[in-house]
């Protein structure tokens, strides 16, 4: 039986607000409500330091703060240069009002 951890409630996600999330074992994770659906990401881009949860959301895309590159917050696409790697995403959850991720990460 596959094993879920609970990262935030959903209210605590608004929409085109991320929030940093975190859970042993997993690197820095942000969340995002894209028009009442909810995602998970690692929060670090991939291209610099930058964490997504601080960076500019717009519908499904999330854009880095610091240069200005941008993801898909759905499947973590890279959409806007100067990012080249995708950013990794979930398979996210929602139990009795919690957003979840699987326990293990994922290959």
């Amino acid at each position: 039986m596959q094993m879920f951890i609970r990262l935030c409630k959903v209210d605590d996600v608004k929409e085109n607000e991320p929030i940093a999330v975190s859970a042993e074992g997993f690197p820095p994770l942000a969340a995002y409500n894209v028009s009442g659906e909810y995602f998970v990401t690692d929060d670090n881009c991939t291209h610099g330091n930058g964490q997504l949860s601080e960076g500019f959301q717009e519908g499904s895309i999330i854009e880095c703060p610091f240069h200005g590159g941008a993801f898909d917050i759905k499947t973590g696409a890279v959409k806007e240069f100067p990012c080249k790697i995708a950013v990794r995403s979930y398979p996210v959850s929602i139990d009795d009002g919690w957003i979840t991720i699987p326990s293990a990460i994922p290959n």
